[in-house]
């Protein structure tokens, strides 16, 4: 897995590829430990466009940086959800821990500080 990190209008957008699974769960733990860690009040986009598969291991990495945003007031949004991956998610309802947003546009308009 391979993980693109931009900002935009304070905003860190994380742009993951492949498999949400092993190695690269937690190779996204650590970057979203080391964003979270690097801000005093984290604003987060995770765009899943071009991750093509994800197991428990990635959901765990996503709860783990959800707790860890939380303690900084922190906020987490997705965008960009493949069907398959947004019924993991519903199925072991995590679904409320995350804000979902259908555009990055309107992601980064509503996480803005």
């Amino acid at each position: 897995m391979s993980i693109e990190i931009r900002q935009q209008s304070g905003v860190t957008i994380l742009e993951p590829s492949g498999r949400m699974m092993g190695a690269g769960a937690s190779e996204l733990r650590e970057v979203l430990t080391a964003q979270i860690e690097a801000s005093d009040t984290p604003r987060i986009l995770i765009n899943f466009e071009n991750v093509n598969m994800m197991d428990s291991s990635g959901l765990g990495s996503l709860l783990q940086a959800r707790a860890l945003a939380n303690i900084k007031d922190g906020r987490i949004g997705v965008v960009n959800v493949a069907k398959q991956i947004s019924n993991l998610i519903v199925v072991t309802r995590i679904v409320n821990h995350f804000e979902h947003f259908d555009n990055e546009d309107e992601a980064i308009s509503e996480l803005s500080p």
